[in-house]
């Protein structure tokens, strides 16, 4: 599981607003366009910028569960979608779902599709990785100290169970419900007891859960959260990073919104696949790329 982790970065030492609101922008540009380059071109800048914030591995990670989910959204599109001309594969009738005719506009579209998931789970997945969750809660705290507190626990409980369901399911691998597991034995009456196994497993997590959780309020009845007031505010004066990504963030949403309005890199699927990679397309894609990544240039004040 992905959770965030204090390292040296550019990212990591920028306020978690900011942060939020740059991987926000990253997705809303991926978003708002079709082409495929600047699509292309923005899932590297995520990637880049993954490694600049030495979250590489773990982007490389989400890549692949990317890579996994973008399969079933491209055959799905190949054969719901009638809009396309360029024919290059026929299944005949298929009764209430029409003549099943595959084309390449498309396979196209069904890829620009998974592309733009792409990218936004890489932004989602850095964001989470390189955002402290809990800065970003003592916003909410001042507008809703329970809400923000529940929120908080939550997620500190998520590892905490997470360890809890290795130690359990070791635990049951000792027993002998896992000894068709350990020879391979794959019969009718093993996989019901492999369920069982399983749905005891997830009971006794959730038991678990519950009584942690009863716990968990009780000692913070005790010490006196209940009667908590409104957080006052803190002003902290703003840093390089937080510039630069602020000012990257508006960039990437100004070329977005600029691309928008003067489609200075057209995409059209159906009825045929037209594309432009003329001077306006390709300097969007490097104007995109400097604004995503030039923060990251600067590592000045970066404890290491």
């Amino acid at each position: 599981m992905l959770f965030y982790r204090r390292l040296p970065s550019p990212l990591h030492a920028t306020r978690a607003t900011i942060g939020a609101a740059w991987a926000t922008a990253l997705i809303v540009a991926a978003l708002s366009t079709d082409h495929p380059v600047v699509l292309g071109v923005l899932c590297v800048c995520t990637l880049l910028a993954g490694i600049g914030a030495a979250v590489g591995a773990e982007l490389a990670r989400s890549l692949r569960m990317a890579a996994i989910v973008a399969v079933p959204i491209v055959l799905g599109n190949l054969l719901v979608s009638r809009d396309g001309l360029t024919v290059f594969a026929r299944l005949g009738d298929l009764g209430p779902f029409g003549q099943g005719d595959l084309t390449v506009e498309a396979l196209v579209y069904g890829a620009v599709i998974a592309l733009k998931v792409s990218v936004v789970m890489l932004a989602t997945t850095l964001a989470s990785l390189a955002v402290d969750p809990d800065e970003l809660l003592l916003i909410a705290r001042r507008f809703s100290f329970r809400t923000s507190l529940t929120v908080s626990l939550a997620t500190r409980m998520v590892p905490v169970l997470g360890r809890d369901a290795q130690r359990l399911a070791e635990a049951q691998r000792t027993r002998g419900d896992w000894i068709g597991a350990q020879t391979g034995r794959r019969d009718a009456r093993f996989s019901v007891r492999r369920a069982r196994t399983r749905a005891r497993l997830i009971s006794a997590i959730v038991g678990s859960s519950l009584d942690r959780a009863l716990d968990v309020a009780a000692t913070l009845e005790l010490r006196g959260f209940a009667s908590a007031r409104r957080a006052p505010r803190r002003r902290e004066p703003w840093s390089r990073h937080d510039l630069a990504f602020t000012a990257s963030a508006f960039a990437i949403i100004a070329l977005a919104l600029l691309d928008r309005a003067l489609v200075l890199a057209p995409f059209n699927a159906y009825p045929l696949v037209r594309m432009s990679a003329g001077p306006p397309a390709l300097a969007l894609c490097v104007a995109l790329g400097v604004a995503a990544l030039a923060p990251f240039a600067d590592r000045r004040g970066i404890r290491r």
